[in-house]
């Protein structure tokens, strides 16, 4: 077994030289590989750094035993010693289109400077349909963004529908390369605190602020029958927002194309379902791995319950 790991090992190697040259993007993401190939810790496991009795005041483990984050439950210091061997690289997605884009975005980018994981690699893509309303901003150590302009021939689209072709298309030829991990955020937001590496999983979502508190027989699921949104009545775990959605870019990705055709189904049927009724959707079928608590994303205009020890973001409705 060891020997065919050194063999294994001696053939990345030569690709890597062989690649280096002419191929810097390809030749950093085997490197990665490399690493990872090598490294022989372990993930840890859930209960290392995760503890839902510290919360008993919430629902801290989803009926699928996906972990709810909220503050208290986690220790970071775990995870930030796993991650850091890896070398990760973590992917912020944003869309900034129109008079969002001078009024969020300075605000939206200087915050998750500040706050968004800490101490990692961190490329910044923002969608846009005019380059030049995208403010300066320095950025710190180990973060870098990229422009992903929005196609002129889908001027007539909406802006969410625009946005998710675009992220596809550069996840397919891009972003699966430059990033282990991929958030998608909405740019109406403001980082308050630290959010680091225990947000991380294969599929994440966000648990909405406003719907939380709202029995589940009032969440505005999609009901008609015909949508491909459509969630019957008796159904659905929660009430997810839009806002931040997260994982591995291959499931990232996945969401996308189920949303992207899911549109598609209900315009030859001449319904127009929102992209949070397709994202509750999704979720109910493919369960996330890690499940956002209303900390993450809180809205500063709702009343806050003792629930809420401490804010990640600020939602600016």
């Amino acid at each position: 077994m060891n020997c065919e790991r050194e063999m294994l090992s001696l053939i990345l190697l030569a690709i890597l030289l062989a690649l280096s040259k002419y191929h810097p993007r390809v030749k950093d993401h085997l490197q990665k590989m490399y690493v990872c190939w090598n490294d022989l810790l372990e993930e840890p496991q859930l209960s290392a750094w995760f503890n839902p009795k510290k919360r008993p005041d919430v629902i801290s483990t989803t009926c699928w035993l996906a972990p709810v984050i909220w503050e208290g439950t986690y220790d970071r210091q775990v995870l930030d010693k796993y991650y850091k061997r890896l070398n990760i690289t973590i992917g912020l997605a944003v869309l900034a289109t129109g008079n969002l884009t001078r009024q969020y975005l300075r605000h939206f980018l200087k915050s998750a400077d500040k706050y968004f994981m800490v101490g990692y690699n961190v490329i910044f893509y923002i969608s846009t349909d005019n380059i030049y309303d995208i403010p300066y901003v320095e950025l710190g150590p180990l973060r870098s963004f990229k422009t992903l302009r929005l196609p002129d021939e889908d001027y007539n689209q909406g802006h969410t529908l625009r946005s998710m072709k675009n992220i596809r298309d550069k996840i397919i030829q891009d972003i699966q390369y430059e990033v282990n991990f991929l958030f998608t955020m909405a740019v109406n937001q403001i980082f308050k605190k630290d959010f680091g590496v225990e947000t991380l999983g294969k599929s994440v979502a966000q648990l909405h602020s406003w719907w939380y508190l709202k029995n589940p027989r009032e969440f505005p699921y999609e009901r008609r029958v015909k949508s491909a949104a459509f969630i019957p009545f008796g159904k659905g775990d929660f009430y997810y927002h839009s806002a931040i959605i997260g994982g591995t870019p291959k499931n990232v990705l996945a969401f996308i194309k189920e949303y992207l055709k899911g549109i598609t189904d209900d315009s030859t049927k001449k319904l127009d379902s929102t992209y949070e009724s397709h994202l509750n959707k999704y979720f109910l079928i493919n369960k996330p791995t890690r499940v956002l608590s209303p900390e993450y994303n809180w809205n500063p205009k709702l009343k806050t319950p003792p629930q809420i020890k401490r804010i990640k973001i600020a939602w600016r409705p």
